[in-house]
């Protein structure tokens, strides 16, 4: 029997799993937020967006998300959080305030939520 993290039939609720179905939705937004390890292809992204995005095929959908800075919608488009804390470096989104947009809280409420006793 699988694990209830492994088993689609038992899903865990507001979590998406990132198995091999995730990675192929997912396969440009990755490629694209891997792409900027490098130096000058962080300077690439800043100077122009739009031509960087184009150039890594994002479908219209993937641009918009990536535009607003959709975490959450990235994430649920098949975006690898590991992948897209690279995207969210270059753009100045750290992983709290990633995070806090997960989960619908104001930056300020999820910082001081790290402090508490069983913060989630």
């Amino acid at each position: 029997m699988a694990s209830p993290q492994l088993d689609r039939n038992r899903p865990i609720p507001d979590t998406i799993v990132f198995d091999l179905r995730e990675s192929r939705k997912g396969y440009r937004l990755n490629k694209m937020c891997d792409s900027l390890t490098s130096e000058a292809n962080r300077q690439a992204y800043k100077a122009d967006e739009e031509a960087y995005l184009a150039r890594h095929g994002l479908s219209e959908y993937e641009k918009r998300l990536v535009r607003a800075r959709d975490w959450s919608g990235l994430n649920a488009a098949g975006g690898n959080i590991y992948y897209l804390l690279k995207l969210g470096f270059v753009v100045g989104h750290g992983l709290y305030r990633m995070g806090a947009q997960m989960r619908g809280e104001p930056f300020e409420a999820f910082l001081a939520s790290r402090h508490a006793k069983g913060a989630r």
